[in-house]
């Protein structure tokens, strides 16, 4: 078994990517993230999910690959450039709502339903508001985070915020976790009933 051939990507996904490098994203999520994310919200018919960090949109074709007709996704960024750049590939998507925000201060503030699949690929979620976005997710639903293997071009504090959030993961009891030494790094966790 090859891990890293992965098939069926998004159709808009090459063009995504090309638009990514001319914007300068230098942080677009890795393929295998994008193709789990894909078959976990395909395990969820009729549902609601949330990516925390839209950045170029990548993740974010992935997701809306796997949601069926009845789902509905939420993507927060803090950048209008990114934003702006998902309204154009995913405006028109009724299912999709884009919102151009301060991650922690929508978090924060989000007073609606909870979540079957959070995606936190920005540091509110991630590094900060884990409390509120841990409180969001529904029984039985999903909590992913990405770019937690180690890489060299991380400032020296950055190691031990990962590593602080994978000892917070893994004392919580409301949630089972795995750690996933793959793609980029990921710890997949889901709320118990």
């Amino acid at each position: 078994m090859d891990d890293l051939k992965i098939f069926d990507k998004p159709e808009i996904y090459t063009e995504l990517e090309a638009n990514a490098k001319r914007m300068g994203f230098t942080m677009p999520a890795d393929l295998g993230t994008g193709a789990l994310l894909k078959t976990l919200i395909s395990s969820k018919p009729k549902s609601s999910f949330l990516e925390l960090g839209t950045g170029a949109g990548l993740s974010l074709s992935w997701m809306i690959d796997g949601m069926d007709e009845a789902s509905k996704l939420t993507t927060v960024d803090n950048e209008p450039q990114l934003a702006g750049n998902a309204r154009v590939y995913f405006g028109k998507d009724e299912r999709v709502e884009i919102i151009c925000a301060d991650g922690a201060e929508w978090l924060k503030n989000y007073s609606g339903e909870r979540f079957d699949l959070i995606f936190a690929d920005a540091w509110p979620g991630k590094y900060s508001e884990i409390e509120e976005t841990l409180a969001l997710v529904k029984a039985g639903g999903f909590y992913i985070v990405d770019d937690m293997r180690t890489r060299p071009d991380w400032p020296r504090e950055h190691q031990g915020k990962a590593d602080n959030l994978v000892k917070y993961l893994e004392n919580r009891n409301d949630f089972n976790l795995v750690k996933m030494n793959w793609s980029s790094g990921l710890i997949l966790a889901v709320k118990k009933y």
